[in-house]
């Protein structure tokens, strides 16, 4: 059991190490690590190392050492590595930050001359000498950081200071050989950098790796890519290399470099790779002629893309296509110096001469031209194109003086010959075409665009100018493109120019100028084109009026108003859309619906007014309801139809009112009457409201001598019980609805003063009590 739980520790340690770099600071000694680790190589001879430097963190940890990829994805199997911090916190993963620092730890003054910078700290060197039969030694390194951090302007900022050091023993300055590739520039964080946002621009992106998320093999923010070294020397001759790397400023945030094992070695300059991405790379048929001549060879061998190529064996080799060049010079027979080179090619802009016409105002020959209009016509493929302009061939081959103002350049002869040189941008390839400088004549005829005025009678109204191109179309070459302009100046400049849909600004007639231009963006004619606003007819505001069903057949007169009648004017009337006959200012009609009448005037201009009839029909009372036993009763009226009606009670001929709702009616016998508004007719309906008479006085003088409810009609309430009581509850008389009323007396003698009773029974059994009064 206890063997199964080690081998699961192993395998886990495996698994969970295996994809990280590893380190020893302890396997090798300094002049082991430069001589057998870096260098490793017989051709590079007497390597003494002289110093090494590393933090003193207070026990056998140093800051430089071995390290191993340990099977992870980091570009070198092995080499040496210098840190700013502990080398245990070289290795992955980039969980945690390196953040060192060491007791009495110096920086280095001639990393400070080198780099022209101060404040050092940290510094961890390694220094040594050697000989070399070549003329050229390189090694391969990257540079990584804490101090990288993406999305933030620290990477802007803030960088540690690292240099490879080089110089002949016994002379006086370093060279430092860490540069950005074809530059001057010390490799650091705030050189190679992508951009970061809201902060600064990028910085040789094309060297720079990633930013490192906490999977990376590596404890570093960032990495650069893999970058050579290279330094040119004499053979046989003793050179110094320090290699060192600081802090700068503070101890915070260490930085480290990685050099390959084996890289250091005996190399032959081919010179700079012409590349796509550096802006390098050779142009079209272009050939780039590389030398390997070194003074002690013995052999040349030309490989492409490491295969050989066969007879290559001389010092010179021309290349005519893209590809990786190397070449292997055998050194005293005995040493091989490596060169290579990668080339790539950049296809030259296709071009072609051409002719760019302008339209010249006064016919002299000499006009202004927006050269850049020739643009389409030169090239096909417009993406990322650089045009310049020149006078003379000499000026545009040597790229010296071109024309400063391109889009408005005066000719200064007649079919002048300009040069333009036509490159593709990130690139040096350019093509050069010729451009003739020509001078069109063509003279449009063009009918003026006459248009209505609109609703608004002020000479000013919408033109659709396309319809200028249309007029014109046969006499100007197929797909040719129309553009309008208020001024002859600007369709000549083609500038300022107009929208199609254009409204005037000079009342009634208006004088524009039409350009027309080729496919080939050249100028085929400049032309006045002339608009015409055109009075038209004015008629009456729309209205609306009502026709009264029940009067038909008859008719009513629809009025059409014309403002400005002119004998000329024509008159037209439409039902619904459809035409009528009649063709005069009047139209008789019994049928509801949208009538249109259209003055037509000598210029063919419409004015048109709608007139809306509408269906109004009398009034038709469906219900009329009310309260009773009361002296202010309440009648509301309802109609079976909808309309603009109004009621009135009793007389008519004084007031109505456009509520439906009587209010503080007497009881008694009423007239209902309810009219539409426009006299299309009233309704009449006769209500009874049943009330009761407070007192009565039978005294023969022929007013109130009887008692009865009132409201009583033949056809309403002749069924009624009515029953008097005196204060006794004896009955005194039953009477009739339909009878004149009660006298005032009991058995033919006449009761005195005083309140009486009276019990009312309807037919639904409904009982009504009350009391009045007698008086004598």
């Amino acid at each position: 059991m206890k063997g199964l739980v080690q081998f699961f520790l192993l395998f886990y340690s495996v698994i969970f190490f295996g994809q990280n770099v590893i380190t020893d600071q302890q396997t090798y000694s300094p002049q082991q690590l430069i001589e057998d680790i870096l260098i490793d190589s017989n051709c590079i001879t007497n390597v003494v190392v002289t110093n090494a430097v590393s933090g003193d963190f207070g026990n056998t940890e140093k800051s430089f050492g071995y390290f191993n990829a340990n099977g992870s994805n980091f570009p070198f199997q092995s080499g040496i590595v210098l840190s700013t911090g502990k080398l245990n916190n070289v290795q992955g993963p980039n969980d945690s930050l390196s953040d060192d620092n060491g007791s009495n730890w110096t920086g280095d003054t001639d990393l400070e001359i080198a780099l022209q910078e101060t404040g050092t700290l940290n510094a961890t060197i390694l220094e040594f000498d050697f000989i070399s039969t070549a003329d050229q030694i390189s090694f391969r390194y990257i540079f990584a950081s804490e101090e990288y951090q993406e999305n933030n302007s620290s990477t802007c900022n803030y960088s540690d200071l690292f240099g490879f050091l080089i110089k002949p023993v016994g002379a006086l300055n370093y060279q430092n050989i860490a540069l950005v590739p074809g530059t001057n520039t010390p490799v650091k964080v705030t050189t190679v950098h992508p951009e970061i946002p809201n902060a600064c621009q990028a910085e040789n992106e094309i060297y720079f790796e990633s930013f490192n998320n906490n999977s990376a093999p590596i404890n570093f923010n960032g990495q650069t890519k893999v970058l050579t070294a290279i330094a040119s020397t004499i053979p046989n001759q003793t050179y110094h290399v320090k290699l060192v790397i600081a802090d700068e400023q503070n101890y915070r945030y260490d930085s480290a470099v990685f050099l390959e094992a084996g890289s250091f070695k005996l190399t032959t300059d081919l010179g700079p790779n012409k590349l796509l991405n550096n802006f390098t790379a050779l142009c079209g048929s272009e050939t780039l002629t590389v030398d390997a001549t070194q003074s002690n060879a013995t052999d040349y061998q030309w490989k492409k893309n490491g295969v050989d190529l066969l007879g290559e064996i001389n010092p010179l080799y021309t290349i005519t296509a893209p590809g990786v060049y190397q070449v292997e010079v055998s050194l005293n027979s005995t040493c091989i110096s490596d060169g290579e080179i990668t080339v790539e090619y950049a296809n030259l802009p296709i071009v072609t001469n051409t002719t760019l016409e302008q339209c010249d105002q006064n016919q002299d020959g000499f006009t202004t031209y927006d050269l850049f209009d020739s643009e389409t016509s030169i090239i096909t493929e417009i993406d990322d194109i650089i045009l310049d302009f020149y006078e003379t061939e000499a000026n545009a081959i040597a790229n010296i003086s071109p024309i400063p103002n391109p889009n408005n350049y005066q000719n200064t002869s007649v079919n002048q010959i300009l040069y333009v040189v036509i490159g593709k941008r990130n690139t040096n390839c350019i093509s050069i075409a010729e451009l003739t400088l020509s001078i069109s004549n063509n003279a449009l005829n063009i009918l003026p665009l006459e248009i209505c005025e609109d609703l608004t009678i002020d000479g000013f109204t919408l033109f659709d100018l396309n319809q200028i191109s249309t007029q014109i179309a046969p006499q100007i070459p197929t797909n040719a493109t129309t553009s309008f302009y208020l001024t002859e100046t600007d369709a000549l400049a083609n500038t300022n120019g107009l929208n199609s849909n254009f409204t005037n600004i000079i009342p009634n007639t208006q004088t524009i100028f039409i350009r027309v231009n080729t496919t080939a963006n050249s100028c085929f004619s400049v032309s006045p084109a002339t608009l015409v606003v055109l009075n038209k007819p004015e008629v009456d505001l729309d209205y609306t009026t009502s026709y009264c069903v029940n009067n038909f057949p008859n008719t009513i007169t629809l009025f059409g108003n014309n403002l400005n009648t002119e004998l000329s004017d024509t008159f037209s009337w439409t039902f619904n859309g459809m035409p009528l006959l009649e063709n005069t200012t009047t139209l008789d009609v019994n049928t509801i619906g949208t009538y249109v009448f259209t003055v037509t005037n000598i210029n063919n201009c419409t004015a048109a007014q709608t007139i809306t009839v509408t269906e109004i029909e009398a009034p038709i009372i469906s219900d009329i309801t009310f309260t009773e036993l009361s002296d202010n009763n309440t009648v509301t009226v309802e109609t079976l139809n909808a309309g603009n009606f109004e009621y009135a009670i009793d007389n008519p001929s004084i007031i109505y009112q456009d509520s439906n709702i009587l209010t503080n009616v007497s009881p008694g016998n009423h007239t209902i009457y309810v009219r539409e508004k426009d006299g299309c007719g009233i309704a009449i309906q006769t209500i009874s409201i049943l009330g009761i008479p407070k007192y009565f006085t039978p005294n023969s003088d022929g007013f109130n001598d009887y008692w009865k409810p009132l409201g009583i009609t033949k056809t309403k309430d002749y069924n009624l019980d009515i029953k008097i009581f005196n204060r006794y509850g004896k009955l005194l008389k039953q009477l009739p609805a339909k009878s004149i009323g009660w006298d005032g007396k009991f058995d033919g003698i006449p009761l005195p003063t005083e309140d009486y009773w009276y019990v009312i029974t309807r037919s639904n059994n409904q009982v009504t009590t009350g009391h009045f009064t007698l008086k004598r």
